[in-house]
């Protein structure tokens, strides 16, 4: 019996840790910059730097709340695109309700609660592909991430054909950066966001267990199936991967540009 345990949280533990664990890693990374930047902005110009970028990211924050919870049948009672609130530090809310005894929509609460990285994410690649020429050719490099070496690689590439010279001389690739700095600002999920992550992940690991434990007492170990799935999310973790070079880029550039004027 301890030899079946143990065999069956190993396999769970592995397969969360193949599947969400760069998302939970990229996340904190950028949950991380997002908070160092907002200080920075802080420190040089108080609350009004924080709705430079504020009044386009939050709604794109927002937004990927209210899709998801449409995704997972939860009921939206209330939406503030934009409201900032200087005494409470809120700038903007999706209030959603749900039913307890919907296994599906429990579940939902950790994508609800991931949805700002998620959809703050593809809305960096759909705005690469609209406003700068070479789109295509910025984001291709990030698709190769079945090793270290290769991410390195394709992280030098992207910054290569994202700052050549055909760009930088044009007016839509500027947009683009103050644009895509507005939304890598508010991209991580906020402290009530991960609350509701751990809510819905508690249910997935529960699930992973239950029928991992099913598959095991049949003699089958789900582990090599489920990694599998890795070779289907290249993309997104591409994605990822392209909106934390953008909040690291941001992040630098409010470190040069707005340190002499910290207060």
């Amino acid at each position: 019996m301890t030899t079946f345990i143990l065999t069956l949280l190993k396999a769970v533990i592995i397969q969360l840790l193949g599947v969400l664990g760069v998302f939970f890693a990229l996340g904190f990374v950028l949950s991380k910059l997002q908070e160092w930047t907002q200080k920075n902005y802080m420190r040089a110009v108080g609350w009004k730097g924080i709705l430079w970028t504020g009044w386009i990211g939050t709604p794109i924050h927002e937004l990927g709340h209210a899709f998801f919870a449409k995704i997972f049948r939860h009921k939206i009672e209330r939406i503030a695109l934009f409201e900032p609130n200087k005494e409470t530090g809120e700038l903007g809310t999706v209030e959603h309700s749900y039913s307890t005894y919907s296994l599906y929509q429990r579940i939902g609460n950790f994508f609800i609660g991931a949805a700002p990285m998620i959809w703050g994410s593809v809305f960096l690649v759909l705005m690469l592909a609209f406003l700068v020429p070479n789109g295509k050719e910025v984001f291709a490099p990030l698709r190769e991430t079945n090793s270290f070496s290769a991410v390195l690689n394709g992280v030098w590439n992207t910054l290569v054909h994202l700052f050549n010279k055909e760009n930088i001389i044009t007016w839509n690739f500027w947009l683009f950066i103050y644009i895509s700095f507005c939304i890598a600002s508010h991209i991580a999920p906020s402290k009530a966001d991960r609350k509701g992550m751990w809510n819905g992940l508690i249910w997935i690991v529960l699930i992973s267990l239950l029928v991992n434990a099913i598959a095991l007492l049949f003699g089958k170990d789900l582990t090599n199936y489920i990694l599998n799935v890795n070779h289907y999310l290249g993309v997104f973790i591409g994605i990822f991967i392209y909106a934390l070079i953008l909040s690291f880029i941001h992040f630098l550039l409010s470190v040069i540009i707005l340190t002499p004027f910290r207060k």
